[in-house]
């Protein structure tokens, strides 16, 4: 696997996926092609490597212009930042999000600002959004379908991440693009890691995401990070390792007292897929962290 390579999602008719070499590292960022009769994306990546996805779209056979659908899992920038540059180029697509989260494509300076403050210095690896008309916006709630011909995208809200969060259901494929709902996957180490970043993260009502996608039974799991794979027991793996993630964090929390500290010892201690960068391994870890401990403290008011 390298960075702009396009791959076959096995098992899943007419769907590819492109590594999109987000925050410069394989095996992160990946944003999925959908080559039905209303041609589609799920997600569009940091804008900072918008092109990547505009090349996949040509390696698959799908020009600019033919494109119908940007459905996006929510707006966090790691899956939403190239949104605005993709809109532009791609004059007629409709971009499908959860209503929640519509305000900030069409006004992403506040989206932009908390993205600087939660991410710290992997800023440098983003670019700043482009406002979507919004015109070319439509909302989607719970229980929604956005419909592509012979593939369909069946909305699952999935708030635990985020609550403009949604997870899509293809029964063409019997596969889940899953955003962070159930965590991030290495295919070349064939591992789940977890995924708790700040503001909004909520250990319980992320259980419950994991939940819901477990009873729509996929046979396969389409990972924001990263790419596809059977689902067999990594849901239950997910939950497991979440769940004994947040009781880690806050029984190290007790123990030390100070949350710089708190990071300070996860950074040192957790290991990350060995395909990332050290720095983004680090970064990863810290916020992940920071994440858990403003959950913490929200649970505490």
């Amino acid at each position: 696997m390298a960075i702009g390579d396009v791959f076959e999602a096995e098992h899943c008719e007419d769907v590819y996926y492109v590594d999109t070499g987000m925050f410069d590292v394989e095996e992160y960022g990946s944003v999925y092609i959908v080559d039905a009769e209303r041609p589609a994306l799920v997600d569009t990546g940091i804008g900072t490597r918008y092109e990547n996805v505009l090349d996949a779209m040509d390696e698959v056979g799908i020009a600019p212009a033919d494109l119908d659908v940007i459905a996006l899992t929510h707006v966090h920038l790691d899956h939403a930042g190239g949104a605005g540059h993709l809109v532009e180029a791609c004059p007629n697509a409709t971009v499908y999000v959860h209503g929640s989260g519509a305000r900030h494509l069409i006004d992403p300076e506040r989206l932009w600002e908390g993205t600087k403050r939660a991410v710290g210095d992997q800023i440098q690896y983003y670019v700043e959004p482009e406002p979507i008309p919004e015109d070319r916006i439509e909302t989607i709630e719970d229980g929604d379908e956005i419909d592509l011909g012979d593939h369909s995208f069946e909305v699952v809200h999935a708030p635990g991440h985020a609550p403009h969060q949604v997870v899509f259901y293809d029964p063409a494929i019997d596969g889940v693009f899953t955003a962070d709902a159930a965590g991030i996957y290495t295919p070349s180490t064939d591992e789940i890691h977890v995924t708790s970043p700040p503001a909004n993260f909520e250990l319980e009502t992320a259980l419950e995401d994991v939940e819901r996608i477990q009873q729509l039974d996929p046979e396969t799991l389409l990972y924001g990070h990263f790419g596809p794979a059977p689902t067999d027991d990594r849901l239950a793996v997910y939950a497991d390792k979440l769940a004994e993630w947040v009781a880690e964090v806050a029984e190290v929390r007790a123990d030390l007292g100070d949350d710089d500290a708190v990071v300070d010892h996860f950074v040192e201690t957790v290991e990350t897929a060995d395909v990332w960068s050290d720095h983004k391994s680090r970064a990863e870890v810290a916020m992940n962290v920071r994440g858990v401990l403003v959950a913490l403290d929200r649970r505490a008011e």
